[in-house]
């Protein structure tokens, strides 16, 4: 079974970048909602080594999520990304595109961020909540 997820860009609007700005898909898929991510390893120690080590820990998080549905990266359609310092986010824009390709490759779901006034975990830099359309159990992962 073909399954085409279909990234949606209107006539005459800029290209975005690092992001979607939708995504069309069809119906026979199953939906996969995370709860919110955050860049601790499995068991539930904040990964060492900053902003960028927690947001690649909590996209890894995510696409494990994912993969028990039958899923991978290119099946996640939307995240929603908290942060606790909208500079250092800024900051960090091409640590955070490499560590992107090496864990999302080119997928770029539709994404919206915020800045927050703080997480609920100690030491907790940034939050990621996911949405992926997987193929039903036993289809084609296309």
């Amino acid at each position: 079974m073909s399954v085409l997820i279909e990234r949606l860009q209107p006539p005459g609007w800029p290209r975005p970048r690092g992001y979607s700005n939708g995504y069309r898909i069809p119906v026979g898929l199953d939906l996969v909602v995370t709860g919110g991510m955050i860049g601790w390893d499995e068991t539930e120690s904040i990964v060492p080594g900053g902003f960028v080590a927690q947001f690649e820990q909590a996209i890894r998080n995510i696409l494990a999520v994912v993969a028990e549905a039958g899923g991978g990266p290119e099946h996640i359609v939307r995240l929603t990304v908290y942060v606790v310092d909208r500079e250092e986010y800024l900051g960090s824009q091409s640590e955070l595109g490499a560590g992107w390709k090496r864990t999302m490759g080119r997928n770029y779901p539709a994404m919206a961020l915020v800045q927050v006034a703080g997480l609920v975990e100690e030491g907790a830099r940034v939050e990621i909540e996911g949405t992926a359309a997987v193929p039903p159990r036993g289809a084609s992962r296309e």
